[in-house]
């Protein structure tokens, strides 16, 4: 199983957490908030096998993306073959800070030497991180919990990018409608815990058996079938890390 967006570091216990998740077999990659997270968590993930951290700079978080964090950022970026979480945020929750929030983004698109592994948040702003990506970095990233249009949907899977679908997205109906437009081939997985919620406890990455599970519904197959579709799809976007030399 892979879970590609986790805030595993935001659990009230997070080593016993990544230990669950290790022991389930799931391959997790460990999203950060901002640079500062991720040094914090960095000494706790070396005794899991099964862990990437992720270097982050959320939009949500954008009056706290001083410029410590992004020189932070940029010293570490070489270090990880995984960024995430970033991207834009133009809800209600962030219009506020829209106009810092592109500045950091693309900064964080300039940073990127090479392919890495980029999950990014886009939540009413999908046309926009659309656009910057082809404009800073041409490479695939991945929608987390994309919440957006079909029309840009369609202008993402044309430029190759991926989506990952979380627990949440398979219990909602405009959920289920994007997931159903993903092709088979674009599809990964992720739990977005703590965030998610599964009834009254928070989501935790071995949840993604039930995302394989809805997907192999919507595809027609059993659940190892859709497994399989899954890990194929990320070995597919991580190869050129591994070729590129880059850090995992």
């Amino acid at each position: 199983m892979i879970d590609t967006h986790c805030h595993l570091d935001l659990y009230p216990n997070p080593t016993q957490t990544a230990s669950e998740a290790q022991n389930a077999g799931v391959f997790s990659i460990l999203v950060t908030n901002l640079p500062s997270a991720f040094d914090a968590a960095h000494p706790h993930v070396k005794q899991f096998k099964k862990i990437r951290l992720a270097l982050g700079l959320h939009p949500l978080v954008a009056t706290s993306h001083t410029d410590v964090e992004l020189q932070r950022f940029k010293a570490l970026v070489a270090q990880t073959s995984f960024i995430g979480e970033v991207g834009l945020d133009f809800s209600r929750e962030g219009v506020a800070t829209k106009t810092r929030q592109i500045e950091s983004f693309r900064f964080v698109l300039k940073c990127l030497q090479g392919p890495k592994f980029v999950t990014v948040h886009s939540r009413q702003a999908e046309a926009a991180v659309l656009d910057l990506v082809e404009k800073e970095y041409q490479r695939p990233i991945v929608f987390h919990w994309y919440t957006g249009t079909q029309k840009n949907l369609l202008a993402a899977l044309q430029r190759g990018h991926f989506f990952s679908i979380n627990p949440a997205m398979i219990l909602s109906p405009k959920g289920r409608a994007i997931i159903e437009r993903i092709p088979p081939d674009r599809a990964l997985t992720e739990s977005d815990g703590p965030f998610v919620k599964i009834g009254q406890r928070n989501a935790v990455p071995s949840d993604v058996a039930l995302v394989e599970t809805a997907l192999a519904n919507i595809w027609q197959t059993d659940q190892l079938s859709a497994r399989r579709i899954v890990a194929s799809n990320f070995e597919r976007l991580i190869e050129p890390l591994r070729t590129d030399g880059a850090k995992s």
